[in-house]
């Protein structure tokens, strides 16, 4: 083998660190707390109006924990895995 090859031949693995898929997994199961947090407050008569659906928890505080999982899953994917 030339030398060039040698320089050339790029590192076989994984493509991000241990801490990376770490934190990518904690960022998933923040966002399904996020969606666990939405579901519910179905009403067993659909005639029957149930305010519940407008609740601080489905409309304020899931969305927001959903978006801070997105974050998590971002940053895990940007930041650069130690050697």
């Amino acid at each position: 083998m030339s030398i060039k090859a040698t320089e050339t031949k790029k590192k076989e693995g994984f493509a991000f660190g241990k801490e990376n898929y770490m934190m990518m997994i904690a960022g998933l199961v923040v966002i399904l707390i996020g969606n666990l947090l939405m579901i519910g407050g179905g009403s067993d008569d659909p005639n029957v109006f149930d305010p519940e659906i407008f609740s601080t928890r489905r409309l304020t505080v899931a969305p927001i924990v959903i978006l801070l999982g997105f974050v998590i899953e971002v940053y895990a994917i940007m930041r650069k895995p130690k050697d």
